[in-house]
């Protein structure tokens, strides 16, 4: 394994450094952004049943700030709770934006990777070939054996820099389209909570009803 890392080139430890910080953000990401930790299916049947009985004090709104994303958007309202329609909606949105760009962290540093890992492949396999034509220059090309460090160099950097970029692509957009159904799902439940405060829905049914 090391003579194959050696046989790549320099272009490798780039290669290398960008593997490691892309396995580190996917298993972040996936531990992070799990449906129950961003926006908890309990929530608004609990927020009902404290506003039914006159039970939203600030350690309530505290415990729903530090419960998930979702809480700290839903304690946005909850503080918000006695002002007009517009304003309750407008620090929900206000809120919302923050918690939306928590839930992107470190995705724009995984899509670069995705879209720079392929273009340091290419660079290793044009100095790979560089350095062929530099050999052919010199010596001819009667001995194979001095073509084959560079021939090597530019098909491993080629290699590597797909190995890398294609998972590191295929769960940037998975994370995407993870976070966009999140986000669609929180601001829905906003506007019941709106609604519930301004009286204009009823009761949330409990998740088992």
């Amino acid at each position: 394994m090391l003579e194959f890392f050696k046989a790549g080139g320099l272009l490798m430890w780039p290669l290398y450094a960008c593997s490691i910080i892309a396995f580190g953000i996917i298993a972040e990401r996936f531990w992070s952004l799990q449906v129950q930790r961003i926006s908890p299916a309990d929530l608004m049947p609990k927020i009902w049943k404290w506003l039914k009985h006159d039970q939203v004090d600030a350690n309530h709104i505290k415990m729903l700030q530090d419960n998930s994303p979702l809480g700290q958007i839903l304690a946005a309202g909850l503080l918000n709770r006695d002002a007009s329609r517009d304003i309750t909606k407008e620090s929900i949105e206000d809120t919302g934006r923050h918690v939306t760009l928590q839930l992107e962290r470190n995705l724009n540093t995984l899509g670069t990777i995705a879209a720079i890992t392929p273009l340091l492949g290419l660079l290793g396999t044009v100095i790979g070939m560089i350095k062929v034509f530099a050999v052919i220059t010199t010596e001819g090309v009667g001995n194979p054996e001095t073509l084959a460090g560079g021939i090597s160099e530019a098909l491993i950097t080629t290699a590597m820099g797909l190995t890398v970029a294609i998972p590191s692509l295929i769960f940037y957009r998975l994370f995407r389209g993870k976070i966009n159904a999140l986000v669609v799902d929180m601001e829905q439940k906003s506007i019941q909570l709106i609604e519930i405060l301004h009286g204009e829905r009823g009761p949330v049914p409990k998740k088992d009803d």
